[in-house]
């Protein structure tokens, strides 16, 4: 018996620590955290100030205070956390996160809104095509509420990361923001642009490092998302962390997102192709007309079908029985 249940213990710390993803470091002092299909930054040397640049999915807050520890020791906290953006997968996990270390939470005046539970973002445009595309209508929409933990970011300095500056990247969202350490050339990127492909179900679900459209269901201002694209290429980045994908640090990097900011296309259709969202300090003011997505009617006709075939057999059962 308590042979046994050693050998339990032992199962269950193997697959904990096989669920466990180290802390990677793609650059000096930053340290990189896949979260599932996300990913969160750590900036800052053990033992000296760090940041954490967004914080993933909802309930992953025990993980990353995991990984955290065995990056920067027990007891450790950061400066403050930083939003890229306020989306599900960026800061879901932040407000537990933010209660755990008793630091604030730092994002830009225009994403403010949604994350004080003012306003939703712009509703996902599901008809663009693609996996996410298809993805987006099941995922959550509904705005956080961080409360007094909620700062905005001020003039162009990052709190707590004195040779860092933030850049303002609309497009995705719109108060989205980039970091940039101009010393090494050195570019987190959040969903301004990925470095998987997002739009094909063999790129989510495999993750082959490419450059590639971000959360395209998720653009809301499609001009915006290709200038912010070109204000980051022009900054010629060494290394380039985005929100989604495995992070480039490859000499051809600076290149390589000049080449795709050069290709960049919105998609064919979609709602905000031809006229975007308007949002304000409060929250989103007017929407393009939500074109017509058949795929919720195609499923509720399905359900109806096999509803009619599994009550026809019902039916059939019941007059054998009489």
């Amino acid at each position: 018996m308590v042979r046994r249940d050693r050998r339990r213990r032992g199962n269950v710390g193997k697959r904990v620590a096989a669920l466990m993803t180290p802390i990677t470091r793609i650059a000096p002092d930053i340290g990189w955290l896949p979260i599932s299909f996300g990913n969160a930054y750590f900036i800052g040397r053990p033992g000296g100030r760090w940041v954490m640049l967004d914080a993933g999915l909802p309930r992953r807050a025990s993980r990353i205070l995991a990984a955290a520890e065995a990056r920067y020791g027990g007891g450790s906290r950061p400066e403050a956390i930083i939003l890229t953006h306020g989306h599900w997968d960026h800061a879901g996990s932040a407000g537990e996160l933010a209660e755990a270390w008793d630091v604030p939470i730092y994002a830009h005046e225009m994403e403010i809104p949604y994350l004080n539970g003012m306003s939703a973002y712009p509703p996902p445009d599901p008809t663009i095509g693609g996996a996410i595309a298809f993805l987006s209508r099941f995922l959550p929409s509904r705005p956080f509420h961080f409360g007094d933990r909620l700062r905005v970011l001020e003039s162009k300095q990052v709190p707590g990361l004195p040779d860092w500056e933030w850049l303002p990247t609309p497009g995705h969202s719109p108060g989205h923001i980039s970091l940039f350490r101009p010393s090494d050339r050195v570019l987190l990127a959040g969903d301004a642009f990925a470095t998987m492909d997002m739009e094909s179900w063999a790129g989510l679900i495999g993750g082959q490092q490419m450059l590639a459209r971000a959360g395209a269901p998720f653009n809301y201002d499609w001009p915006a998302t290709s200038t912010s694209l070109k204000l980051l290429a022009a900054l010629r980045p060494n290394v380039i962390g985005c929100g989604h994908g495995i992070p480039i640090s490859r000499a051809d990097a600076a290149r390589r997102l000049e080449n795709f900011a050069a290709r960049f296309r919105a998609p064919r259709r979609g709602r905000y192709v031809q006229r975007s969202a308007k949002t304000d300090e409060r929250g989103i003011v007017s929407l393009p007309p939500a074109p017509f997505d058949p795929v919720p009617f195609a499923t509720a006709a399905t359900m109806a079908a096999v509803g009619m075939v599994l009550g026809a057999g019902w039916l059939e059962e019941e007059r054998r029985r009489r």
